[in-house]
């Protein structure tokens, strides 16, 4: 006598399909936030090197504005625009303080 091997199948309870599917959608849920999350970290990432850009160049605009600050309150230049303006240049007027 042979005997016949007795496949059974099993059928899944609901208990089972419930965690079944919420782990499915734990891990649908899991992959859209990481990859809009890293979408938005992307954009941020850009916004960051863009703004570090514009204070590069205004950090060079105040760095000329300020050398030619410097160039014209030199001493020599206010002194040729006094001397255009039609006024002398008196040593005797200046005091000078010690500390």
């Amino acid at each position: 006598m042979t005997r016949r091997k007795t496949i059974r199948i099993t059928k899944i309870t609901k208990g089972e399909k419930i965690l079944y599917i919420s782990a499915v959608l734990a891990f649908v849920l899991t992959l859209i936030l990481k990859i809009f999350g890293g979408a938005k970290i992307g954009h941020l990432n850009m916004s960051v090197e863009k703004l570090k850009f514009e204070i590069t160049n205004q950090e060079k605009k105040v760095e000329s504005l300020t050398m030619k600050i410097n160039e014209l309150t030199s001493f020599d230049k206010v002194k040729d625009i006094v001397k255009d303006m039609g006024l002398a240049y008196n040593n005797e007027n200046i005091i000078v303080i010690d500390e």
